[in-house]
């Protein structure tokens, strides 16, 4: 944004002379000797009076124009980066230099949910040192409480501060500051103040940094989502690149009207946002420039013109005539001039159709791979390998499944595994368990990894027990001929967990002989039989009935494993 906005002087300039001209010509036929005409003095006051009115218009259009181009410079400059501290630096040299601040300061919620400074700024744009950081915590803490701006022109005088310790020993006098919101959430304030100068700000610059800190609060998100989207997803570097491109293209749209509603500023971001270009928005009813969208819009804009305030974040999914099915967000508010007049509607468009689908993509990876597997994983220190650790495996497999299959289309038997298999799934998960994979009409999972569990082995027999519940109780749902039984096997011993094999195509799994082990006492569990091993059960015996079966004899071990049938908890 340039420092300071050119302001169109010629026609004030002109309209000054005419007025002192006439000025004099009054005053020359005044002291004249000649009888005048009527009404020809009285018709000169009546010009000299009616310039100046013209005069305080274009002072008020003035303003209006200066504030629009602010308003409009600052989103494309704000959007035009997604690296967050980047975006920081730029809102806060806008915020300095479009209030005629001494310095100005972002500050924004950690993760304890308490501001921090991030960013301080002065107005030679450069950065603040922490030890000059001397701000008014008072006026921070009314605006997190209330939600409001705050704008004081004398903070030494301001009876709302009287007697604040930082207001005297910091010498505070002019002070503005606004809430960072998002979807109604304050995510942080802007605080710009001057020490030496008081009335440097007013209400009219109060709005503007109003509508401009929901802008910036929007950007600061997207900066956020896409450091968070790129180190989630960075593994995958076609789709880290596409992330990339995606949020470099995210723009605001900015369009004013007038009173009557017409269409008197479209930036380039609203252009690509709505698919028409300027020549086409400018001066057309905002309705009509708006079609698509305005049914739903008008009962807000209406809501806006009757109270006179901002309405933001409202969110609409609609389809455009170019560019097919979009989501949008709206922050509409009154455009006022310096003497707090409505002089028409500021609308602040943000396209979040690709960010959305991002969304969308995102939750898809996590209903594919647990959650707690995905908060294991550094994207960018991903190898092959892993980590050994003890953990409790279950396996669970239908039984009669292959020749039940060979009864129905492709189609009903896919339906009818779903349903075995979200019983089962749904079991583990209440146990707070890890699955690893479905393999046909099985399921393998594990307890204790990659968040501890000291009751592990106990989770891992409640949820088998669980499964065996959940699918007598399909019985009752499903057709006689759909009826299966289930066999589980549950072990407890050492395993490696991490990534197996291929820097293109990976898998976070469990490898050990106590895994193998447990597929092989699953393989042995009979009719709805829930089978666990020696070690097992020994880790469990004072909370579940159990009684000896004979040992397995299982391909690949010389010795038989020594298992118990579980036949109830306790």
């Amino acid at each position: 944004m340039t420092s300071d906005i050119t302001r169109p002087v010629a026609l004030a300039d002109q309209l000054a002379s005419l007025r002192l001209l006439i000025q004099k010509t009054r005053l020359a036929l005044q002291s004249t000797r000649y009888e005048l005409p009527s009404g020809v003095l009285e018709n000169l006051v009546r010009v000299e009076s009616e310039l100046d009115r013209i005069g305080k218009v274009i002072a008020i259009t003035e303003a209006e124009y200066r504030h629009r181009l602010a308003l409009a410079e600052i989103s494309q400059v704000v959007n035009s980066t997604l690296e967050l501290d980047e975006v920081l630096c730029i809102v806060m040299d806008n915020i300095v230099g479009l209030t005629r601040a001494e310095r100005g300061f972002l500050m924004l919620k950690d993760e304890h949910g308490n501001l921090a400074i991030r960013i301080a700024r002065n107005w030679e744009k450069e950065t603040i040192h922490p030890n000059e950081a001397a701000i008014s915590s008072t006026v921070i803490q009314k605006v997190i409480e209330s939600g409001d701006a705050i704008l004081t022109t004398n903070a030494q005088e301001d009876p709302r501060l009287s007697g604040q310790a930082s207001i005297v020993a910091y010498n505070l006098r002019s002070i503005l500051c606004v809430p960072l919101k998002l979807k109604n959430d304050l995510i942080g304030v802007i605080y710009a103040d001057n020490r030496i100068r008081t009335g440097i700000f007013t209400e009219a610059e109060r709005d503007l940094l109003v509508a401009f800190a929901n802008q910036a609060a929007v950007a600061i998100d997207n900066a956020r989502l896409f450091s968070s989207l790129k180190q989630t997803l960075a593994e995958v570097t076609a789709l880290k690149n596409l992330m990339q491109n995606v949020f470099a293209s995210i723009t605001s749209g900015v369009i004013t009207t007038d009173i009557e509603e017409k269409i008197t500023l479209a930036n380039r971001a609203a252009e690509q946002i709505l698919g028409q270009s300027s020549q086409k928005l400018l001066g057309r009813l905002l309705d009509e420039a708006l079609a698509p969208l305005s049914k739903a819009i008008r009962p807000h804009l209406l809501i806006v013109r009757r109270r006179d305030a901002p309405l933001m974040d409202l969110e609409l999914s609609s389809t455009l005539p170019s560019r097919g099915p979009v989501d949008l967000r709206f922050s509409l508010s009154p455009l006022k001039d310096e003497t707090q007049h409505t002089q028409g509607i500021a609308i602040v468009v943000e396209d979040l159709t690709e960010r959305k689908r991002l969304e969308a993509q995102r939750q898809l990876f996590e209903r594919m791979v647990s959650p707690a597997v995905i908060g294991q994983l550094d994207p960018n220190k991903l190898q092959l390998g892993g980590r050994r650790t003890e953990i409790t495996t279950l396996f669970a497999d239908l039984r009669g499944f292959t020749t039940f299959s060979e009864k129905l289309s492709p189609e009903a038997l896919v339906f009818i595994l779903n349903r075995y298999l979200a019983a089962m799934a749904e079991a583990v998960l209440t146990q707070e368990g890890t699955i690893d994979k479905f393999m046909g009409d099985a399921i393998m999972a594990w307890f204790n990894a990659p968040i501890p569990q000291p009751d592990h082995t106990l989770r891992a027999v409640k949820a088998a027990w669980a499964m065996r519940t959940s699918i007598e109780s399909l019985y009752r749902e499903l057709p006689p001929e759909a009826h299966l039984a289930f066999g589980a096997g549950i072990h407890v011993g050492d395993a490696v967990l991490g990534l197996i094999g291929t820097e293109k195509r990976l898998e976070y799994t469990a490898i050990s002989d106590s895994v193998n082990t447990a597929k092989r006492i699953q393989e042995g569990a009979a009719h709805n039989q829930i089978l666990i091993s020696l070690e097992a059960y020994l880790r469990v015996k004072d909370h579940v009935h159990a009684r000896p079966v004979a040992p397995l004899s299982v391909k690949g071990k010389a010795q038989t494993i020594e298992v118990l049938e579980v036949f109830g908890l306790r």
